[in-house]
């Protein structure tokens, strides 16, 4: 009995120490915020700074080194779902030259040249620099003046709104070396161009010289498909050739590419693609035969 009683005068007295604490409830629409002193971490993702020294240096090559040269162009087209990475919406390679290119860090080449009394069309010699206003309106382009309906003046022409999805091809320039002091045969970027459609025809708008742009392209970050925890740059991704590319020319007497050279009149001739893989093939077969077993 005595066990019972107490019992019963231990719960009276919690009882009563509990209504000595009343809980104020939350009412709904108060004013008072929850503060969070720290973020939760949002899982686990690549790290945002790209170190400065990530850029590696290619070996020089001297010309008397050089046993063997071939020149190749080629086209990346980022409609493919390799290059696609290209014009991610959050880090887009043209946005990164032109803005660089506005900002004069970085000098542009005319894909045109007049020096010869003749306008080339598609010249990619590095031998007329544009000025940073000369490559935006070569890039974005100029609307129309606009007559003012008061004085009839027209006013000048200004650059159009940057419209990245018309950029949906590359040009890549680059020689095949095999250099004999090193014992190995590989490529060499020379320049890239982005290309865009003008009447009818994909056309690069201006070159830039890959060598100029190394440093720009190793400091810019890209998205990485395959793994969201490693850091690749756009420079990363040309150097060790994560794109996919089809040759539409290689040197030759002519100097004409591979749809001159074939006569087609549909440039989407699957032909165009076989021949281009012969191309890569005869590459490979001479790299092979390099090599005694």
């Amino acid at each position: 009995m005595k066990n019972v009683l107490g019992i019963v005068v231990f719960l009276l007295l919690g009882l009563g120490a509990f209504a000595q604490k009343p809980v104020t409830p939350i009412r709904a629409g108060s004013d008072k915020k929850i503060k969070i002193k720290t973020p939760p971490k949002d899982g686990f993702t690549v790290r945002t700074d790209i170190d400065s020294n990530v850029m590696v240096p290619f070996a020089e090559v001297r010309d008397e080194d050089v046993f063997y040269a071939k020149r190749i162009w080629r086209e990346i087209d980022l409609r493919d779902t390799i290059n696609s990475v290209l014009r991610a919406e959050s880090a887009k390679l043209i946005d990164v030259l032109l803005e660089a290119i506005a900002n004069e860090e970085l000098t542009v080449y005319s894909n045109k040249d007049t020096t010869a009394g003749k306008i080339l069309e598609d010249n990619d010699s590095f031998k007329i620099a544009l000025t940073a206003q000369q490559a935006l309106a070569s890039a974005r382009g100029l609307s129309e003046g606009i007559a003012d309906s008061t004085t009839g003046k027209i006013a000048d022409p200004t650059l159009r709104k940057l419209r990245s999805e018309e950029f949906m091809k590359y040009r890549i320039k680059e020689d095949w070396i095999l250099d004999t002091k090193r014992s190995i045969f590989e490529p060499r970027i020379v320049g890239i161009a982005p290309m865009k459609m003008v009447e009818g025809n994909w056309q690069p708008v201006f070159w830039i010289y890959y060598t100029d742009a190394r440093e720009l392209l190793s400091k810019k970050r890209m998205v990485n498909p395959g793994n969201d925890a490693s850091t690749m740059t756009f420079d990363d991704f040309f150097v060790r050739r994560l794109f996919n590319s089809y040759i539409v020319k290689q040197t030759n007497p002519g100097n004409k590419n591979i749809v001159e050279i074939l006569g087609l009149v549909d440039p989407k001739d699957p032909r165009k693609l076989i021949e281009s893989d012969n191309i890569k093939k005869s590459l490979s077969d001479f790299e092979q035969s390099l090599w005694e077993y």
